[in-house]
């Protein structure tokens, strides 16, 4: 259960009522805010390690149990602090020295989803000396969002002297999205607002495949149903730029690309960012340098790529076909499971594969071979068993 946020009052209120009024708005404020993190501050989060979330009953990285219910707490926490709009931002910054780094961490994300600038310096304080790796990755991806010249300069400072190569990763394109201008709208902030727990888990194999539409890396809408009428549709939910197993599923379809064609088989990959961050995935914004790679996986992508990179930016879709945003930590960023889903040219959903760590999932090749073969059977070798 949530609590439900008061409202502010109207600036109709007459003047009299006001010194009175505001007096109790400000209050509602802090009951409300801390209502809501309250949430995430009692709840038993596995816990993490190196970057990494790691899964209480074996003991290694990720999450072997499909009914944790982590991933709903920090999303629904993070659309209701959304949808306090100026309140939240006016409260969260007194809450980003909290004890708890979960409640810092979501408190960070919804300062920069709502570009809440006057508290860039405190974010520039949480990147410079925050001890959680998250919770400073996350303040590089706020400052990003926040797009303030004014933060560069600690951010370049922050580029050479954070112990973390993952967090370094994140301030590489925070500098990068403010050089060239590339903050999202107050539309990011409104999926957020928007998400309807109703929905999410809804998706069923052997019933009619939720249907959607997002637009792609380019702007473009994509509808479900309309591909789908084409042929079998293969969905694949990706982690991010800084994943070596995404762009190896890339660089898979490209090279199966004749045979999608083949057999008629529909791709579409699917990632949880703002339309930024899944440029750089897709290689049409800054190309970052990364450990598991001497170029950049990219390079190929543009003339390579045939299929649509959909934008799912408050994992609102995600949720809806199980694959829980904000569910563990990969290299110091909370992501989605990595799952994949297989929808009939009747529009059945007939396979769905949510992992439980970050390399959990079947290969593009055998995901192509249970098409042709119209056998949806596969569990992966490694795969986490829940205790």
């Amino acid at each position: 259960m949530h609590t439900r946020p008061r409202r502010r009052t109207p600036p109709s209120v007459g003047r009299m009522d006001r010194p009175i009024r505001a007096e109790r708005i400000a209050e509602g404020v802090s009951i409300a805010t801390s209502a809501i993190l309250a949430r995430v501050r009692d709840h038993p989060f596995a816990a993490i390690e190196d970057g990494a979330t790691i899964d209480p009953g074996t003991g290694r990285q990720g999450i072997a149990d499909l009914a944790d219910e982590s991933w709903r707490v920090r999303l629904l926490a993070v659309r209701d602090l959304v949808r306090l709009e100026g309140r939240a931002t006016e409260e969260l910054p007194s809450y980003l020295d909290d004890g708890n780094a979960h409640v810092r961490h979501i408190a960070v994300m919804v300062l920069g989803l709502l570009r809440a600038g006057a508290a860039a310096g405190a974010l520039e304080a949480r990147l410079a000396e925050d001890p959680d790796a998250v919770v400073r990755a996350q303040a590089a991806i706020a400052l990003g969002q926040l797009g303030l010249e004014r933060s560069l300069a600690p951010l370049r400072t922050d580029l050479y002297r954070d112990p973390s190569p993952d967090v370094r990763h994140r301030i590489e394109l925070a500098i990068d999205q403010i050089d060239r201008r590339r903050q999202p709208g107050p539309e990011l902030a409104r999926q957020y607002a928007a998400l309807d727990e109703s929905t999410f888990r809804t998706a069923r194999v052997g019933r009619p495949a939720p249907d959607f539409e997002l637009a792609d890396t380019d702007g473009r809408s994509w509808r479900l149903s309309d591909f789908r009428e084409v042929g079998p549709v293969l969905l694949i939910w990706v982690f991010a730029d800084w994943c070596p197993v995404c762009h190896h599923e890339f660089h898979d379809l490209i090279e199966l690309r004749a045979e999608f064609a083949r057999r008629g088989v529909q791709v579409a990959t699917v990632e949880c960012h703002d339309r930024y961050r899944c440029r750089v995935m897709t290689g049409q914004e800054r190309q970052p340098r990364y450990r598991f790679a001497s170029t950049p996986p990219q390079a190929q992508y543009r003339t390579g790529r045939w299929w649509r990179h959909l934008v799912d930016p408050a994992g609102g879709i995600g949720a809806m076909y199980g694959v829980d945003p904000l569910e563990f930590v990969v290299h110091a960023e909370w992501v989605n499971r990595p799952s994949t889903f297989i929808v009939d040219a009747e529009g059945i959903l007939r396979f769905a594969y949510a992992g439980t760590f970050w390399g959990d999932r079947p290969s593009i090749q055998e995901t192509l071979d249970m098409v042709v073969s119209d056998r949806f059977e596969y569990e992966h070798p490694s795969r986490l068993l829940a205790t």
